[in-house]
């Protein structure tokens, strides 16, 4: 039976193409595939151009196969089982033959990077995890769809209780049962994004979407030559700067003003000649950092330039950057095969991505790609390129600076790790040496010159985005903008170490959320590298606590208090022996009990995992309270609290209420239907904050701490009277 599709959802996605914004739909139902067509259809019919491309993501089988013999036969059987119906194989079928559909496998998301599709579909909702959200939504380009498909569910709150697949990473022998609280706060946050829709699959509007009841058709904002708002000053720019060479014909390539004025920028640099200019990028996910940079080294090949030097973590993260080289070198009439080659690494760990250009037209250039430890190559290079710089260890991008024209690109937020390091370190050192040498030299020609460039705008989509603004929100991507300043820095010796609830934590309240958010900026500015999945870790991982610093707490103030440091500790350990002589025999070590497994491996100790300890896994100190002593105290209170000196206020056991795994909510909504279900967040919540002196410890054997070795790092946990037992001779990659 043919039935009439509600016209709140053809609005949204009319609305999404005009605006150039995103939409996003949850369908829930065994079903739920079948309305995909319907959602294609409308946005094809919506879209002035040529029909959607669709990227459709999955984890290991698709219920229907994407080689066309195959698909036949399973149409067939899905029939005879009465799982579809057989007015819908046409629709379905045709949508799959002519839809344009690239088919990924969640393991092998990375590869879609960089890519752009009209419309996301996201199966097998357990194996989603937040770097895949992130990695996976941001192909979607402006007024295309991001579609959630997931199986029947009694209610929505099962969610919260699904077991997700990276739960089992969680778990350990002594530790699970892991919580959904990232789901919960996941589901919540649905009902927050005025662009998203949780419908069933026949299309019914579910009552947490209500939002969508006042929607209404937005018109189209038009200057007079019928360009949106925003590519107006980027036309004029362009006209601008028409007949200068090499300038001109490249920013034409240019898709937003912003990387217009950025590819400008480093083009004064490289026309310059002086060589004495260190210019840094700074952007967030899909702003077009890449090809900017790759516009500006085909610019730098057009000025003459002869040794051109570009690293990154791995040449596969260059493949934009040397796409619009070679989109640039076209532009200003240079031609493949006559003037340039292009060639392809024989690494097969490279999977034949872009090493090397090279380019005969004037006389002989290179750009060549190194990788980043081998800095000793770069004595004759004019231009070093250092793309993704967030991602390479602080130490080694030291070592690449040198008396040469220097481009540093950096993601400051976003899935791939955040560069707040690089900007809070590398990038204040460098402004600050330009700062003396302009002083010291005044107008001469010696001292080095630094910019740095900031890009806002994205590529794919309209400025704010609401699904954006959501998945920032959710993953918690945007907080290095936000870090709050502290009105006072008390004296540690008065500060107070507390224990964070994480059911409190992760409720999706308002305080709950801006605490959280606080929490996940001071983690960003202290690390060198962050990803969304730690955000998940911190929620469902049974071992991990949270603490965070607090100075003297004023209980009269209706504000929440400044965080000086967070603490991250997991609990390992209590491994049975049979076990732990297991793990040494096969030589495999299992996820999470880092120290237990290390000691047994190195010192072949079988009785040593039996014992409890817990590790610090992460001590984040905001940026304005570094090296005041408040990493001490919060590493001082925390030994004393696990050394039971913090005796609880009664002499009554205190229950386990506070660290049972998750508190269960689904009873309530069992009985009640998906089109009647009112979701909300929990009001019967303990305190977010709870003193040491109210909480029982766990009892331990041991505290322990595994981190990058560096002469402050030893001396710090030394000054503790922690003794090391394990030092690698191999850096790790990820913090040199």
């Amino acid at each position: 039976m043919r039935k009439k599709v509600d016209e709140r959802i053809r609005t949204l996605i009319e609305n999404g193409v005009k605006s150039r914004h995103r939409s996003m739909f949850v369908i829930i139902g065994d079903k739920s595939r079948d309305q995909i067509v319907n959602l294609h259809y409308m946005l094809s019919k919506a879209t002035i151009k040529s029909r959607p491309n669709v990227l459709w993501c999955y984890r290991d089988k698709l219920e229907l196969s994407s080689h066309r013999k195959k698909r036949a036969k399973q149409v067939k059987k899905l029939m005879q089982r009465g799982l579809l119906d057989p007015e819908k194989v046409d629709p379905f079928s045709l949508f799959l033959e002519t839809g344009g559909i690239t088919y990924c496998l969640y393991k092998d998301s990375e590869r879609i990077l960089g890519n752009t599709f009209g419309m996301c579909i996201l199966q097998d909702f357990e194996a989603l995890t937040p770097n895949l959200l992130a990695r996976t939504i941001e192909t979607v380009e402006g007024g295309g769809l991001i579609i959630l498909l997931l199986r029947s569910l009694s209610s929505l709150t099962s969610l919260y209780t699904m077991v997700m697949d990276v739960h089992e990473r969680y778990r350990t022998e002594s530790h699970l049962e892991a919580a959904g609280r990232f789901n919960e706060r996941f589901l919540l946050s649905l009902a927050s994004c005025k662009a998203c829709v949780l419908m069933d699959d026949e299309m019914n509007v579910l009552p947490i979407s209500s939002h969508i009841r006042s929607i209404t058709p937005i018109p189209v904002k038009e200057d007079s030559e019928g360009l949106p708002e925003g590519e107006w000053d980027l036309k004029n720019l362009k006209e601008q700067l028409s007949d200068e060479f090499p300038v001109g014909p490249l920013i034409k390539k240019c898709c937003t003003l912003d990387q217009g004025r950025a590819v400008v920028t480093f083009l004064d640099a490289i026309l310059d000649k002086t060589l004495r200019c260190t210019v840094a990028l700074l952007a967030g996910r899909g702003r077009g950092k890449s090809a900017a940079l790759g516009l500006a080294v085909a610019g730098a090949v057009a000025a003459g330039y002869s040794n051109i030097f570009v690293t990154a973590p791995s040449p596969e993260n260059l493949k934009t950057l040397f796409d619009f080289v070679c989109k640039g070198l076209n532009a200003v009439e240079y031609k493949e095969h006559i003037d340039f080659d292009v060639v392809k690494s024989t690494n097969p760990e490279f999977k034949k991505a872009t090493v090397r250009i090279n380019i005969y037209k004037q006389h002989r250039q290179t750009i060549q790609y190194i990788q980043p430890q081998e800095h000793e190559k770069l004595s004759q290079v004019e231009l070093l390129v250092v793309d993704e710089a967030a991602a390479i260890p602080l130490p080694v991008v030291k070592s690449l600076l040198g008396p040469y024209l220097v481009f540093l690109s950096s993601t400051v937020n976003g899935y791939e790790g955040t560069g707040r390091s690089l900007s809070l370190k590398l990038l204040q050192q460098l402004e600050e040496q330009s700062q003396v040498s302009n002083k010291s030299v005044e107008g001469s020609v010696s001292g080095r010159l630094f910019k740095k460039i900031e890009l806002s705008e994205s590529i794919r989509y309209a400025s704010a985005d609401p699904i954006e603004l959501w998945l920032h929100g959710l993953l918690c991507l945007d907080v290095t903008s936000s870090i709050p300043p502290i009105n006072r820095l008390p004296p540690p010796g008065e500060c107070d170490l507390y224990y964070v609830n994480r059911d409190t934590l992760f409720s999706y309240h308002r305080d709950s959320e801006l605490f959280l958010q606080r929490m996940m900026s001071l983690y960003v500015a202290s690390h060198y590298k962050n990803s969304p999945n730690d955000l998940q870790l911190m929620a469902d991982a049974p071992a991990h606590h949270l603490f965070v610093l607090l100075g003297p707490v004023d209980e009269t103030s209706n504000q929440l208090p400044d965080i000086l440091c967070v603490v991250q500790v997991c609990l390992e350990g209590q491994i049975s022996r049979k076990s732990a002589m297991k793990s040494l025999s096969a030589g495999h070590q299992p996820f999470g009990d880092q120290i237990p497994w290390k000691f047994c491996e190195q010192f072949r100790e079988a009785n040593f995992p039996s014992l409890s300890g817990a590790r610090i896994v992460r001590i984040a100190t905001h940026p304005s309270a570094m090296r005041l002593g408040y990493g001490s105290q919060a590493v001082e209170l925390l030994t004393r609290y696990f050394e039971g000196q913090f005796a609880p206020i009664t002499e009554v056991e205190i229950s386990d209420e506070d660290v049972q795994a998750h508190v269960r909510v689904t009873e309530a909504a069992e009985k009640v239907s998906l089109l009647e279900e009112s979701i909300k967040p929990r009001t019967n919540l303990p305190p977010l904050l709870v003193s040491l002196r109210e909480r029982r410890p766990e009892k331990l054997h041991y505290i322990g701490v595994s981190f990058g070795l560096t002469l402050d790092l030893f001396r710090f946990w030394r000054r503790h009277k922690f003794a090391p037992f394990y030092i690698g001779q191999i850096p790790e990659y990820c913090d040199g």
